[in-house]
């Protein structure tokens, strides 16, 4: 039977993006986004539930994030389920899903509401290109760092 890892998001950016670099000098941006899910109740009311998922962007694409995303800016997602472990301070073995993006795109206008955003680039107008897809290498050894893939 085949295997399938794909998941599809959009949603509202938590916070800024944060930037760092492995030890071998690869960039790697997490960010946070928020989902909305709204639904009619039996007695007519109008529910609401939001899901927050964290998101691993990597290489170039996670440099671009990082420049051109702010908190509340809407995005598109398309990446895989990864399972993060580690430790807890307290010896508690932790865990949580997150995704890994292979494609981020920038929806809605430019920041400040100017005419020409970016539908699906580099935030930095209608003639910035789309950050290419790549996918990630593996981090550093040592690094304390999931493979990306």
């Amino acid at each position: 039977m085949a295997n399938v890892n794909k998941v599809l998001l959009i949603g509202r950016l938590t916070r800024d993006p944060e930037l760092r670099y492995t030890p071998g000098g690869t960039a790697v941006c997490d960010l946070g986004i928020a989902i909305g899910h709204k639904w009619k109740a039996a007695d007519g009311s109008w529910k609401e539930d939001t899901c927050f998922v964290d998101v691993t962007v990597w290489q170039k694409q996670a440099e671009n994030c990082a420049e051109y995303l702010k908190k509340g800016r809407e995005v598109f997602v398309e990446g895989r389920l990864a399972l993060d472990q580690w430790q807890a301070p307290d010896g508690q073995k932790r865990s949580k899903l997150k995704i890994v993006a292979l494609s981020v795109q920038f929806l809605g206008g430019r920041p400040g509401g100017a005419p020409g955003g970016a539908a699906a680039g580099g935030g930095a107008g209608a003639s910035a290109p789309e950050p290419p897809v790549e996918e990630p290498p593996p981090p550093e050894e040592g690094a304390g760092q999931e493979p990306p893939f």
